[in-house]
């Protein structure tokens, strides 16, 4: 468990809606620099805030890190010295075998094996949890059933804003926007969700007039058809407490059928309730691109944090600066003998 100022900066993270990964070590064998119980806070950009290891080890934890951003889910990062066996991959090896004591005889749900090339010391489990900002659902307007809507939704573990039409400032990361304000700034609340790219937009209102506020937005069809109305699923829903309720199942049903990168299980409750920009700015999505260490043949991050190199208008990346100096010393060679 993370403590001290790693804990504070974490509880700063969230409170600014910003997602990371906390890695802790779990199990390290003889000889290793590290112990279980270390641990880090690891971010989108390759950052890693704390010590789980040496560079070599780092490498594979940005890797990782990554990937369960993307996911949402939590895995344990198996690192194994010396490389793969031809049974196994450089990395994502197949399951369950380790080395110098760390096999298994049966694969192990949620875990990844990792042969590190670099790895000087022992193996080492990382376990690399992901701690994600709760989803957030905009709510616009104050009747009864957006009342209920916010109340709903915070107990299902949403990060609940609700205002005006003129407030409303939803976000590409948004879970949804739910516009139930009889008619003050709809127009321009469904205009900019839509524009936004938010995956769950709806009206609450009858079929009928639903459908002329739907043809009165000026966009393409396609865009209109992505708005849902009347809202919610047809359930009989007959109260406001219903009417939200029905509008929260439809939501989730769609995040399910849909997922969204930038999206993951909700790990914390509430939230701002007002309708700000700077405090709800959306996580940003991660994408696990990946390259070739050139010299050791590790497979790295493509991050900010990775140490990289250009040669012949080609960015290289490595595992460590070690890599990285032999790498640019042998260009040195090369250029020399010519």
């Amino acid at each position: 468990m993370i403590g001290g100022p790693l804990r504070a900066h974490a509880e700063q993270l969230l409170a600014e809606r910003v997602g990371f990964v906390v890695a802790t070590v779990v199990r390290a064998q003889h000889p290793t620099s590290v112990h279980p119980g270390d641990a880090a806070l690891v971010f989108a950009d390759g950052t890693i805030e704390g010590f789980v290891g040496g560079t070599c080890a780092q490498s594979s934890v940005r890797l990782h890190t990554a990937r369960v951003l993307e996911t949402g889910e939590p895995l344990l990062l198996r690192l194994v010295p010396g490389p793969a066996t031809a049974a196994e991959p450089a990395s994502r090896a197949a399951i369950g075998v380790g080395s110098a004591g760390l096999a298994a005889a049966e694969p192990l749900e949620g875990t990844v094996v990792a042969h590190n090339p670099c790895l000087s010391g022992g193996a080492l489990d990382i376990f690399l949890e992901p701690v994600l900002p709760a989803p957030r659902l905009v709510v616009v307007g104050d009747a009864p059933i957006a009342q209920a809507l916010e109340r709903i939704g915070r107990a299902a573990g949403y990060s609940v804003s609700r205002g005006s039409g003129e407030q409303a400032c939803p976000r590409p990361g948004d879970a949804a926007c739910v516009v139930a304000s009889h008619g003050a700034g709809e127009e321009a609340a469904l205009t900019a969700a839509l524009e936004a790219g938010v995956p769950y937009v709806a009206l609450v209102a009858s079929p009928r007039r639903g459908a002329a506020v739907r043809d009165a937005l000026d966009f393409p069809d396609a865009l209109r058809a992505r708005l849902h109305v009347p809202a919610g699923l047809a359930v009989g829903a007959r109260t406001p407490s219903e009417i939200a309720l029905s509008i929260l199942t439809e939501i989730v049903a769609e995040r399910h059928a849909h997922p969204a990168v930038s999206e993951a299980a909700p790990v914390a409750h509430g939230g701002p309730t007002e309708l700000d920009p700077a405090a709800d700015a959306a996580p940003s999505a991660t994408s696990a691109a990946t390259a070739l260490d050139p010299i050791c043949g590790m497979t790295v991050a493509v991050a900010p944090a990775t140490p990289s190199l250009e040669h012949g208008g080609e960015r290289l990346w490595f595992c460590c600066e070690g890599c990285r100096a032999a790498y640019a010393a042998r260009l040195a060679g090369d250029a020399a003998q010519r």
